[in-house]
């Protein structure tokens, strides 16, 4: 999933969107600039968020195989 182009491209997209929109408003416009401030923040926080998940994912996955393996091992030689 994070090595998916669209995806990639999306969240490229988002953020380039709202720092160009953040760079470009008035002055005067502190509000503005605070929620753009927080949504390109947000993409960052989203991103991170998929990246633990997809190493969560993972890391359990090599635990499972690893408990079997175990348990094969056990098991080939009787230990069970």
């Amino acid at each position: 999933l994070l090595d998916d182009d669209l995806l990639k491209d999306a969240f490229k997209a988002l953020e380039e969107g709202y720092v160009s929109a953040w760079r470009t408003t008035a002055v005067d416009n502190v509000t503005g600039r605070e929620k753009l401030f927080l949504a390109i923040n947000v993409v960052g926080k989203v991103k991170d968020h998929l990246t633990k998940v997809a190493a969560d994912g993972r890391l359990a996955a090599a635990e499972i195989k690893a408990m079997a393996d175990e348990h094969e091992r056990r098991k080939r030689f009787g230990i069970l």
